[in-house]
C-alpha cells in the first residue's frame, strides 16, 4: 500500500513530533486533538523545532514552509481520519482512553487504513480487540524527541498481519528511522528493560546507597549512558514511569516490577519531574542547569 495521508491523534509532545517527522518527509498530515488550544500549541512547537533545524543548517527555509503547509488540524477524529491511509494514535497513556479512541477511529477510518498506537506499554492485542480490524492494528512506538531519535519500536499484536508489519517497517525506514520489531508482551522491549533499571535507581536512592548526583554520574560515566536514570525518569515523567511499572507488575505478577514506594509517594505528591517543575531535580524555565531537588540534598 502506498501511504499518502497520515492522521496523528494527539498534539502533545509525542503527537506533534510524529506529525513533524511525517510532514517533513512529504506526507500529508492530519493532526487531531479535541482541544483547539492543544492543537495551536502543538503547531507552534513544530514551527519552533523546524526553525531550530533551519538554524542548524539541517533544513532550508523553503522546506520548513512546505512542511508546515502539509499539516492540517482538526478537533474531530471522524473528520481527521476520513481519508487516512495510516492513523498513529499518540493520546495520553491511559488504557480506557485508548480503547475509546480506537473504537472511534475504527468507525470513521477507511477500510484499508492501518491503525497504529504510539503506546509504550499498553497491550496492542487489547487495543486491536476494540476494533473491527485487529489484523490492521500495530504498535508504532516512537522515542522522544521524535525528530531526533532514530528508533521506532514496532509491536505486533496477536492478530497483526505480517504484511502490515512489513509496510510499517518500510514506512519507518522512509522516515529515516531505524525500526525494531517486538511482540506484544508487557512493556515490549524498551520499557521492559528500561523501567526496572529506573526503578532500581530509585530504590538505590530510597535505601540511602547514594545520592541523586552520584547515581546519575555513575551510570553516565561508568555505563556510557547519555543521561542518568533519575534525570531520564524526570524527563519521561514520574507518573508515566509509575504507570508503566504498574502495567509490568500486573502483566507478569512478579515482585521485581513493583514500583518503589518513593516513586509512588512522589507521584502522589505531584512531583512528576520536568513537566511539574520538580522531581529528582528542580526545573526552571530558560535554565539548563541540573539542580538536585531540595528533598534529596
Amino acid at each position: 500500500m502506498s501511504f499518502k495521508t497520515i492522521a496523528v491523534i494527539g498534539a502533545g509532545t509525542m503527537g506533534n513530533g510524529i506529525a513533524h517527522v511525517f510532514a517533513q518527509h512529504g506526507y500529508d498530515v492530519q493532526l487531531i486533538d479535541v482541544s483547539e488550544a492543544a492543537l495551536q500549541k502543538g503547531l507552534a512547537t513544530i514551527g519552533k523545532n523546524l526553525a531550530r533545524q533551519v538554524a542548524k543548517g539541517l533544513l532550508s527555509e523553503a522546506d520548513k514552509t512546505a512542511t508546515l503547509g502539509r499539516i492540517a488540524s482538526h478537533t474531530s477524529i471522524a473528520t481527521g481520519v476520513a481519508n487516512a491511509d495510516l492513523v498513529v494514535e499518540a493520546a495520553t497513556e491511559n488504557t480506557h482512553l485508548k480503547l475509546s479512541v480506537f473504537k472511534e477511529i475504527d468507525a470513521a477510518a477507511p477500510a484499508h487504513c492501518i491503525l497504529a498506537s504510539n503506546t509504550s506499554s499498553i497491550s496492542i492485542t487489547k487495543i486491536a480487540a476494540a476494533t473491527g480490524r485487529p489484523a490492521k492494528v500495530i504498535g508504532m512506538h516512537f522515542m522522544n524527541p521524535v525528530p531526533v531519535m532514530k528508533l521506532v519500536e514496532i509491536i505486533n499484536g496477536y492478530a497483526t498481519e505480517a504484511s502490515v508489519t512489513t509496510q510499517i517497517v518500510e514506512l519507518s525506514k522512509a522516515l529515516g528511522k531505524v525500526p525494531a520489531v517486538a511482540n506484544d508482551y508487557p512493556g515490549f522491549v524498551a520499557n521492559r528493560i528500561l523501567m526496572p533499571m529506573i526503578n532500581e535507581a530509585i530504590y538505590t536512592l530510597y535505601e540511602g546507597v547514594a545520592g541523586v548526583e552520584s547515581i546519575d554520574t555513575i551510570m553516565k560515566l561508568g555505563m556510557a549512558h547519555p543521561m542518568g536514570p533519575l534525570q531520564l525518569a524526570d524527563f519521561i515523567g514520574l507518573d508515566v514511569c509509575l504507570s508503566i511499572l504498574q502495567v509490568l507488575h500486573d502483566g507478569f505478577g512478579q515482585p521485581k516490577y513493583a514500583p518503589c514506594p518513593l516513586l509512588v509517594n512522589m507521584v502522589t505528591a505531584g512531583k512528576l519531574g520536568a513537566k511539574s517543575g520538580e522531581g529528582f531535580y528542580t526545573y526552571t524555565a530558560g535554565s539548563k542547569e541540573l539542580v538536585v531537588s531540595p528533598q534529596f540534598k
